[in-house]
């Protein structure tokens, strides 16, 4: 999907526009509902304070930007300053949607053992869960620790859980299916590999160390072991907190400020385009869960690269330079409102017909939203010479019905940056609530 024109938070490459960066709050404050538990997500400490994060774009994607505090109380583990970062594990909301992005992403998904069942899974949680919760605070593995990340700190990691359609029939859970799992439709000019989507477990391993996340993914790999099996996996990266003299809006591959409008925390309405709540035909166990999309996007960067930057600019409906819509003067700034009925000198549309962000824009699209936090990859190159590089588009939102499916479907119809695009890979996965202290992720599902 592309870079969507979203109620203020994050999207990706040119298929979604992100955020800018919202005050950094706790999850259930962060949600709208609830009370802060008086931690916050993450530090930012070194050069230039602040938190930005940032989204690489290329579709539907992007990062957040949320504050970073540091946690109170003592560093947890040996690293100091970024690497004390810590976000916790337990929570309403799982952790590592309303954080900031991180600057590296591992994501992988699993197929279910043949006679796991039920109670396979149930187990396979409990573990993942409790090795998680140890991970994000900055102690080792109880089991198959592998010292590969021994001298970090936590490092802001995160550890989300996904549960894939197929996964419900395998586990003898057929009839706690949501109905809004369905199968994505099929968009035009989708090359998708079913070996690199879908999966019936899937994870989303942030953390600020390349190390740490790998860790992660190493641990909770050979916990699964004789349980699930490893379908695919793909690392990603977005910008290094502080790698910024001030706190900016990050960019994506394609060179594009990526991120200025996507749904923020505390805004109204933003826990109902993100999270699930029961009631119709959305189950209870999911209750404070969400959706997420996961979209592997190529970018052809050779071909956009040799566009005049003007023609970039046009395909986007902003100005490279400071991300500005071409509606307003230059130098107004990417928070500048865009303003679609604009005229250039010529008469002519300022934004053009077919710009990403006139095609993308929520009242092009009744108002669906999503929470993008994309991450860019780049694989070296395909058999052609051309980057194997693009948008790990990831977005969750209330209800794919009604965010990335409509959006997706008009953007694939008559968004410019279509030319631009590959989609690839595609996954759609249930998130459940947070775990309590003392629980596991998915306990709503499987002790209800």
């Amino acid at each position: 999907m592309e870079r969507t024109e979203q109620p203020s938070r994050p999207e990706r490459p040119s298929q979604s526009e992100q955020s800018e960066q919202p005050g950094r709050t706790d999850r259930s404050a962060a949600a709208g509902g609830g009370r802060p538990r008086g931690v916050t997500r993450r530090a930012l400490l070194g050069t230039a304070g602040a938190g930005l994060v940032v989204g690489a774009s290329a579709g539907a994607a992007g990062a957040v930007a949320l504050d970073r505090s540091p946690a109170p109380g003592p560093a947890a583990g040996p690293g100091g300053g970024l690497g004390a970062a810590r976000v916790p594990f337990h929570g309403e909301h799982q952790a590592g949607i309303l954080e900031p992005q991180q600057a590296r992403v591992q994501l992988a998904a699993f197929d279910l053992a043949d006679g796991a069942g039920r109670e396979g899974l149930r187990s396979l949680l409990r573990r993942w869960s409790r090795t998680a919760a140890r991970l994000a605070a900055g102690e080792p593995a109880d089991e198959f620790e592998n010292q590969v990340a021994l001298d970090a700190g936590p490092c802001s990691l995160t550890v989300t859980f996904g549960f894939g359609a197929t996964l419900f029939d395998k586990a003898g859970l057929a009839d706690r299916r949501p109905v809004a799992l369905e199968p994505l439709p099929s968009f035009p000019a989708d090359a998708l590999d079913p070996a690199r989507g879908d999966g019936d477990l899937f994870l989303q391993i942030g953390a600020d160390d390349a190390l740490v996340a790998v860790h992660a993914l190493r641990v909770l790999q050979r916990q699964a072991a004789g349980t699930a099996a490893l379908r695919w996996q793909a690392a990603g990266f977005a910008r290094t907190p502080g790698a910024t003299a001030h706190p900016v809006t990050g960019r994506n591959l394609m060179g594009q400020i990526d991120g200025t409008n996507n749904p923020r925390p505390g805004e109204e309405g933003f826990a109902d385009k993100v999270f699930c709540a029961a009631g119709g035909d959305r189950p209870a166990w999911l209750a404070g869960g969400s959706y997420l999309v996961f979209r592997r996007i190529r970018m052809l960067l050779d071909n956009w690269e040799a566009l005049a930057t003007d023609r970039q600019e046009r395909v986007i409906g902003r100005r490279k330079s400071d991300g500005s819509p071409l509606s307003a003067p230059a130098g107004a700034g990417e928070s500048t409102p865009v303003d679609l009925a604009a005229q250039g000198p010529d008469g002519a549309l300022a934004i053009p017909a077919d710009a990403h962000v006139r095609v993308a824009a929520p009242a092009a699209n009744g108002g669906a939203a999503m929470l993008r936090r994309g991450f860019s990859y780049h694989d070296g190159l395909l058999p052609d010479g051309a980057p194997d590089a693009g948008l790990l588009f990831l977005a969750f939102q209330a209800d794919p019905r009604r965010g990335f499916t409509p959006v997706q479907r008009k953007l694939s119809r008559g968004d410019g940056l279509s030319r631009f695009l590959r989609h690839e890979a595609s996954g759609l996965y249930a998130v459940p609530p947070g775990a309590p202290e003392g629980g596991y992720v998915g306990q709503t599902l499987l002790e209800s």
